[in-house]
């Protein structure tokens, strides 16, 4: 059961791709696209493992001022864990395959994410830097996992500093997303997913802060969220 719960969670996200396809085209490039399909993905993903989502600290998701959020990442299903989590016109940072996966690809690029290629690093600070001008500018969120990989149960990893970056260069606050160490497989006879519980951190102010306070920055974070994780 487990095997062909999993199997209908991943199949629903082609499927909600493609009727999402109708408003990601009536309104291109509009990040607000994002928060309603990461809701119906995750949503639906989670009903179809059986998988309880337990959260605490929603109420320290900004949702009338832009930010940097970041949070850990274990395993792909941590798309249907936290994918109702996005803050209003947010986008996200995906590498560049992800443009060729059918359905969800096209409104991955017509959301208007970010789309890094890491075999050019210098690109992709560029590509942070224009971010931090929307956050800016545009008043649009970021969704970062800044252990740039999945740790698949290891452990908070090392942290990239591209989120930093962009949060001190806009100004905005950065908000933590724990998600609680779980495991990719089924439970019980009726293949139904263990719970995972997710806590929001108060954000973290990085208005005035300098280029020079990163290194700092994204220490403090880490083990804010090594902590937090540590406790759920």
């Amino acid at each position: 059961m487990g095997v062909i719960r999993k199997f209908l969670a991943w199949l629903s996200v082609p499927v909600i791709c493609l009727f999402a396809m109708v408003l990601y085209v009536a309104r291109p490039f509009n990040p607000d696209n994002n928060r309603l399909l990461g809701w119906a993905v995750a949503r639906v993903g989670r009903a179809l493992l059986g998988m309880e989502r337990p959260l605490e600290g929603r109420e320290n998701i900004p949702t009338g001022r832009p930010t940097v959020v970041i949070a850990n990442h274990q395993h792909n299903d941590d798309l249907f864990v936290i994918g109702d989590l996005l803050p209003p016109r947010t986008v996200t940072v995906g590498k560049s395959a992800l443009v060729w996966v059918p359905f969800f690809g096209q409104v991955f690029w017509l959301g208007g994410n970010v789309i890094l290629n890491r075999g050019r690093s210098h690109k992709a600070v560029a590509v942070m830097q224009a971010t931090a001008s929307a956050i800016a500018g545009d008043r649009k969120s970021l969704w970062v996992f800044p252990e740039g990989t999945r740790s698949r149960g290891r452990g908070l990893q090392k942290f990239k500093k591209g989120a930093f970056h962009a949060a001190v260069a806009s100004g905005a606050p950065i908000t933590m997303v724990c998600i609680q160490q779980y495991r990719d497989k089924a439970i019980g006879w009726r293949g139904r997913r263990e719970s995972v519980a997710v806590r929001v951190l108060p954000p973290v102010e990085t208005e005035g802060l300098t280029i020079g306070d990163i290194p700092e920055l994204t220490a403090r974070c880490h083990r804010q969220m090594a902590e937090a994780i540590a406790t759920l």
